[in-house]
């Protein structure tokens, strides 16, 4: 399994706008910036993430995005299965009903079902407000006078 730039730029991207969550809604080009990430692949991870309900836009003067729920209640998880293609190890185990004509021969299916199980379950436990938490922690309070 590999994590693309779209599910790690995702990440970034909602990061970001937890961070600035006081600020009301958020342009794009104002991440992007903040970023270093193209405006352009930022209004492709939109649209990956629009029918999640993790976002909330705005239009008009002061548009832009906001997180629709608390960084607490989005998991990292949530996230990447929106913007990959599948967190599935293997092919068999993309959809939600096994249907390969080997399963039940197949000496491997209980690995891989493991390994998945596995990742859902550790990603499902990881929430944008820990990530946050996690930053903060590394930074520390550092203050140069």
């Amino acid at each position: 399994m590999k994590i693309s730039t779209k599910g790690r730029y995702a990440l970034r991207m909602l990061l970001d706008l937890a961070q600035t969550q006081q600020d009301g809604y958020v342009a794009l080009k104002e991440i992007a910036a903040r970023q270093n990430i193209s405006k352009k692949y930022l209004e492709q991870i939109v649209i990956a993430l629009n029918p999640t309900g993790i976002l909330t836009s705005n239009r008009g003067f002061q548009g832009g995005y906001r997180l629709a729920r608390a960084p607490r209640d989005i998991s990292v998880l949530e996230v990447l299965e929106a913007t990959e293609d599948s967190m599935a190890p293997v092919t068999c185990l993309r959809s939600e009903v096994n249907t390969c004509p080997r399963q039940s021969q197949c000496s491997t299916l209980s690995l891989w079902t493991g390994l998945y199980d596995t990742v859902k379950s550790y990603l499902g436990n990881i929430t944008l407000q820990q990530l946050l938490d996690e930053s903060a922690a590394l930074t520390g309070n550092d203050y140069i006078i």
